[in-house]
């Protein structure tokens, strides 16, 4: 069977494999949750015109960080923007081996599987790759997605004297938990400083009696 069997929606062979996984009833018990911890690097903020350049993950399994099974990918640079190399530091023309796009979706999917996605100010992240997504015929991603510049706020108690700030920076978390910043703004270090982060974070939130996933996504 060819790589790309078309189904009527002419949806590509992966894309398929991917959404026959939501098919299965999931599993609800937090400690046997897969979670998916990404980020990406990219030439820009707008989801229309900017392209993402990397995207690194790792996963958790059994609320521990597997480090062999680490996702780090490039894509080759449709486009270029000078004007943020000195944050992420990926040349037009550098050493890396890189891929298209469609390729390196295929591959993240494969990856990601039904897991649950973690990623700080996932928004972001998601709108790049569900644009990504779009402008190569696919549909968006199905997977549950946890944001831990949300999922933070509920672990600080608040009063009338200290109100949670709305947003905060992965730095500010990275300081708040002790976390290494050696390789931060490179998409698998972003990763891996979120994934500690989200452990940390789950941590806390363990001694709530009502825990569980429904009780982060609310």
């Amino acid at each position: 069977m060819g790589l790309f069997r078309k189904t009527p929606k002419n949806l590509p062979e992966f894309w398929v494999n991917y959404a026959d996984l939501f098919k299965e009833t999931q599993n609800k018990n937090f400690e046997d949750l897969v979670f998916v911890v990404l980020d990406t690097e990219t030439t820009g903020f707008s989801f229309e015109e900017d392209r993402i350049l990397s995207i690194g993950a790792v996963k958790i399994k059994k609320e521990t960080i597997s480090v062999q099974e680490v996702f780090d990918i490039y894509l080759e640079q449709e486009k270029f923007n000078k004007d943020t190399v000195h944050v992420h530091g990926l040349l037009k023309n550098g050493q890396r081996d890189c891929i298209g796009e469609i390729l390196a979706l295929e591959k993240f999917l494969e990856y990601v599987g039904n897991a649950v996605i973690v990623a700080h100010h996932a928004s972001f992240d998601m709108g790049m790759l569900n644009t990504a997504l779009e402008r190569n015929g696919l549909p968006k991603l199905k997977n549950t997605v946890l944001d831990t510049g949300v999922i933070y706020k509920k672990t600080l108690i608040k009063s009338y004297l200290v109100q949670p700030k709305t947003n905060y920076t992965l730095d500010e978390l990275a300081d708040k938990f002790s976390i290494s910043k050696k390789d931060r703004h490179t998409a698998l270090g972003d990763a891996y400083i979120t994934a500690v982060a989200f452990l940390k974070i789950i941590s806390r939130l363990k001694e709530k009696k009502n825990f569980s996933l429904k009780y982060l996504l609310r």
